[in-house]
């Protein structure tokens, strides 16, 4: 028997942006304060009330919290929503019941675990009680006002527990089916596990916000999240875009890092890591997933990764995953690294194939702490918004698995098909989420949408409606699929009631006065147009030269794309430099100017530097800085500023065991450098009329005096 959907529409709440308040940088952290761990970001989020299960349980969360602040940091609160250290949930402790079935099983009756004693959790609404008041109301009551509940995910293999079951008959309201038995049993268990944790984030965020008030307090709330990107890569279903129409929840971190971003992807044939590639679709996921709400976001890089490789893969990697956060200028608000534990205190192989292993180089821990540094500085910019945008929906997690009628979609080619050809000529294209079509402003810019349903479906149809209008009034959309995957025919609303569909494209096509299975064409629609490709966007990646039939597509209703590999973007004195490789230009990016290498050993000044294809660049522009004494450049942060005759001090404080490498503008070379009153040499550059200091931080600050 078939059973209906039941399904309300999840955006139909208003939202009501918040204002931004508080940190510009922050990080994540299960640990007390230690003098190796002190970034100087302005907030840490203190990593659960019973301490994060992967690094082990230390003091309590109140203890770690006060650590933190009594060295002058904002101090929020984070945990694991789907999974933490909830072992008296699990064993009974709570409330007398074991409760070891509410873990996410696979077919094959196995818990997925996190850790030890830590699975994944089906969030049953007993469990939505217990971590209210375990995590929620404790943190409250300890002088939290800042709650990021992370990761809500339950993995797509899983659906097979008795909870699940049971919450499977609840919502349906017909018996349970087995995902693997059909294209529509997959894809409603996949949306089964979207609402609960949709519910999940609603009730908690929902409860700390009343709890707040009760106190009389504003309880801010925010989601760390992967990327639709990453989690449909990964198969996890999460609730990703939807959650804007919740009224409780004030914004997101971009979970975006080196371990979300070398997964594999293909293009002209080849699968390989692309790592820069990856990382800037998936900021630009996340970036127009909040864009048209006006919640806020945070933009998060890690200088290493979940798994262990070695510090020079660490550190190019890094590198990518950083430039490519920066060629988004309406954020300038960065999670700058989670768990400074692993980062300055773990021992990684040296290079790769090396036994030898070290704690963090020290060239990448001075280079890792000028980055720091200059996120603390990065302003907002402005820059045209892409005129070519990808259409993205959450349903893209529906139909990750497993395979059905062999019908594949190799490393999510059917996304990166729309995206790649584009962004490797150097026009990196928008991001659209169907979720936000409801929006004023969602498509604001955009001249040419490029969509398909070969690997997600509409929701419902009123998104239909906003892009038909949008096509009227002078759009262009670019729809390329064969409609011939075998989730088509899934029981969903284009098929059932007053609509029967064979293909959700069909609707559209007749809000567009364009006939069901419309053949490949160009079809006039009021100022705008419809173009259909029958063919599915993997296609464009998956062999040799096959990008060019979507290039010509876009080019024959934009006009010609320019011939260029490279992405650059001005940030006040900061320049960002990505170059591609794989294109037909494969020309190096020349920079000229009074140029600071950020990324370079010493920080190097150049007035002509070359970016080869394949790498990044972050540059500071000298001529920008003006002319009065400052820190351009530094390891560290610095505090009390002060400019006098002839001379300036400041005191500056870094992690312990790390090194300062400190660039300065100043009017003349400088004639004495003390550091804590000890002469320090300086090396002087004509041209960009700053000296170079390097010295040892230290988190109870080092006093710095100049004179010239």
């Amino acid at each position: 028997m078939r059973c209906g959907l039941g399904v309300c529409a999840l955006l139909a709440v208003a939202c009501t942006a918040s204002a931004p308040q508080g940190a510009k940088t922050t990080f994540q952290s299960g640990s007390s304060w230690r003098p190796t761990l002190d970034n100087r970001a302005d907030a840490v989020m203190v990593y659960g009330a019973g301490g994060n299960p992967s690094e082990g349980v230390g003091r309590s969360v109140e203890e770690r919290l006060a650590s933190w602040q009594e060295r002058g940091y904002q101090t929020h609160f984070m945990t694991g929503i789907a999974w933490g250290g909830y072992q008296d949930y699990f064993t009974g402790a709570w409330d007398g019941a074991s409760h070891m079935d509410e873990g996410q099983v696979n077919a094959a009756g196995d818990t997925l675990w996190h850790g030890p004693m830590v699975p994944y959790i089906v969030p049953t609404q007993n469990y939505l009680d217990y971590f209210k008041e375990s995590q929620i109301k404790r943190v409250i009551d300890a002088g939290v006002d800042h709650i990021f509940l992370e990761e809500p995910e339950f993995w797509a293999a899983a659906g097979y527990s008795a909870s699940f079951k049971r919450e499977w008959e609840a919502f349906y309201g017909c018996p349970w089916q087995p995902q693997d038995a059909s294209p529509e049993a997959t894809y409603l268990s996949q949306k089964l596990k979207y609402h609960l944790y949709y519910r999940a984030l609603d009730q908690a965020f929902s409860y700390a916000k009343e709890y707040g008030r009760s106190l009389g307090r504003d309880i801010r709330c925010y989601v760390p999240t992967h990327s639709l990107i990453n989690y449909t890569q990964w198969q996890i279903v999460s609730p990703e875009a939807s959650l804007a129409s919740l009224p409780c929840v004030d914004g997101y971190i971009a979970q975006v890092w080196t371990g979300t971003s070398r997964v594999p992807n293909y293009y002209r044939g080849v699968r390989k890591e692309r790592v820069f590639e990856t990382a800037f679709l998936e900021y630009g996921c996340m970036t127009s997933m909040t864009a048209p709400t006006g919640r806020r976001l945070w933009l998060l890089t890690d200088p290493i990764e979940d798994r262990p490789r070695d510090w020079e893969d660490f550190k190019r990697n890094y590198q990518a995953t950083y430039t490519a956060q920066l060629l988004y200028p309406q954020v300038n608000e960065y999670e700058i690294m989670p768990w400074p534990e692993r980062i300055y205190e773990r021992l990684y192989p040296v290079s790769p194939g090396s036994e030898e292993k070290s704690r963090i180089p020290e060239h990448f821990s001075s280079m890792m702490q000028v980055m720091l540094h200059a996120l603390q500085q990065m302003p907002l910019a402005q820059a045209p918004a892409p005129q070519v945008a990808v259409m993205m929906a959450n349903s893209l997690m529906f139909q990750a698995f497993p395979e059905h009628q062999g019908y594949e979609d190799p490393q999510l080619s059917n996304f990166f098909g729309l995206a790649m050809p584009l962004l490797k000529k150097g026009c990196g294209p928008g991001i659209v989420h169907m979720e936000n079509l409801g929006y004023d402003k969602a498509l604001d810019g955009v001249k040419v949408l490029l969509m398909s349903y070969s690997n997600m479906k509409p929701l419902d149809a009123d998104a239909h409606g906003y892009l038909a209008n949008w096509v009227r009034s002078g759009g262009h959309l670019l729809y390329c699929a064969t409609d011939t995957d075998p989730f088509q025919q899934v029981q969903e609303w284009w098929n059932t009631g007053d609509h029967a569909f064979a293909a959700p494209s069909d609707h559209l096509f007749r809000l567009l006065g364009v006939g069901a299975a419309a053949p490949e064409g160009v079809y006039p629609c009021g100022e705008g147009s419809l173009s259909i490709l029958r063919q599915d966007p993997k296609e464009f990646v998956l062999a040799d030269g096959s990008e060019k039939r979507l290039l010509a597509a876009v080019e024959k209703v934009l006009g010609p794309l320019p011939e260029g590999n490279a992405l650059t973007l001005e940030r006040g004195p900061y320049q960002v430099v990505a170059v591609l490789d794989e294109g037909s230009c494969e020309r190096p990016y020349v920079a000229e100017g009074c140029l600071i290498d950020l990324f370079g050993p010493g920080l190097p000044v150049y007035d002509r530097l070359e970016v080869a294809p394949g790498t990044q660049k972050l540059l500071y522009d000298v001529r920008k800085a003006g002319k009065a004494p400052q820190i351009l450049a530094a390891g560290s942060r610095s505090y009390d500023e002060r400019r006098g005759l002839r001379r300036f001090s400041y005191v500056c404080k870094g992690p312990q065991d790390t090194y300062n490498v400190t660039r300065i503008l100043l009017p003349r070379a400088p004639k004495a450098v003390l550091v804590d009153g000890a002469p320090c040499p300086a090396s002087w550059d004509d041209f960009s009329r700053t000296a170079l200091l390097r010295f040892p931080n230290n988190p109870e600050g080092v006093r710095v005096q100049i004179k010239w």
